[in-house]
Order: structure tokens, then sequence, then C-alpha cells
């Protein structure tokens, strides 16, 4: 008889920290999907892959003699009638060298709309040495209707891409932007009041 409160015991004990370790496993699965997000972007950011750029607050100490030529790519996503190019197709620069650029967009619709802009680089593993200094990107952008803009991007090509065997390999960089739909900011309460009964 013991025997059998014993072995029950053992039973309960046993499924307790089976159903703990499931429950434990669960939440930390939960956890790293809430995080893989951030974690990826942040991935990106240092190391540069997928063709994420790097942020740079200052010019490099060298400009070299060897040339790349940078493209530039311009899209607008599904739903944001905009027209989006840039003013040049492509440039001739020196590594190390800080350039600018324009990107022109217009508004072709007859309302106020709003968009923002992602990027990347190609090839792929010129990321990590492609700088921007200065750019629209991942910022909402609101047009009235018929308006025009110019947006500037300021950038260089590090000088490190030379110690990369990969990368040094190539003469041609892309610079890709596409525009996004946003939706419309909502206006604050107070302002869609109307009457003394406060209707909105």
């Amino acid at each position: 008889m013991s025997e059998t409160k014993d072995h029950a015991r053992y039973s309960r004990r046993r499924d307790m920290l089976v159903a703990g370790a499931c429950g434990a496993f669960v939440a930390g699965m939960v956890g790293l999907s809430y995080a893989s997000v951030p974690l990826y972007d942040w991935f990106c950011r240092v190391t540069g892959f997928n063709g994420t750029t790097q942020v740079a607050t200052s010019a490099p100490s060298q400009i070299l003699d060897r040339f790349v030529t940078v493209r530039f790519d311009s899209n607008v996503g599904a739903g944001l009638p905009w027209k989006f190019v840039p003013e040049r197709t492509s440039i001739d620069v020196r590594i190390g060298e800080v350039v600018t650029v324009n990107y022109s967009v217009v508004n072709m619709s007859a309302r106020e709309t709003t968009g923002i802009a992602s990027y990347n680089v190609t090839p792929l593993n010129w990321g990590a040495y492609f700088q921007k200094i200065n750019c629209f990107c991942f910022t909402d952008q609101t047009l009235k209707a018929g308006e025009k803009r110019d947006m500037t991007v300021v950038f260089y090509v590090d000088p490190a891409l030379l110690q990369d065997s990969d990368a040094r390999e190539h003469n041609t960089i892309t610079l890709s932007y596409t525009f996004y739909p946003q939706r419309e900011p909502q206006r604050p309460v107070a302002e869609g009041r109307t009457g003394s009964q406060g209707r909105i």
C-alpha cells in the first residue's frame, strides 16, 4: 500500500516537473518571438547584413583614389499615389568621399497623403561599408495635394571596404529606396468637435 502511495507521489511530482518545463519553454519562445524583430534589426545594422546600411556622424579621415559607381533606385508601394525619382540614376564617387544626392517626390493625388521610406543596398555585403550621414528614411513624410519635395541623402563609401576581399571585388553599388503608404495622422479630439453637443 505504501509503495502505491509513493509511486503516486512520484508520478505527480514528475508530471509537475514536466508541466513546469513545458510552461517555461512556451514562455521563452513567446519572449523570443517578441525580441526577434529588434534583435534582427540590431544585427543587420551592426553587420550590414541583408544590405542594411550604416549610420555615420562624421566624414572619414581619408579619401582614396579608387572610384566606385553608385546607382540610385526608387520605388513606390501600392496605394501611395506618389511619383518618386532620383535626380541622377548613377554617379562615380571616390571611396571615402562625402556625397550629397537628392530624390524628388510629388504627391499626384488631390488629397494629403503620408508615406515612409525604407532602403537597402546591393550587393548585400556592401551594407556594412555604405555610411549614411543624413537620410529621409524611416520618417513620416506628409505631402499636400500636388506638393513636390526634394529629399537629401548624404553618404560615403567606407575605405574599410578595401580590407574585405569579398566586397572589394565589386565596382558598382545600388542604393534602393521604397516609399510605403502610412495611415493619415489622427487629429486631436478637440479639433474634431462641432457644435455645443461636442459631437465628433
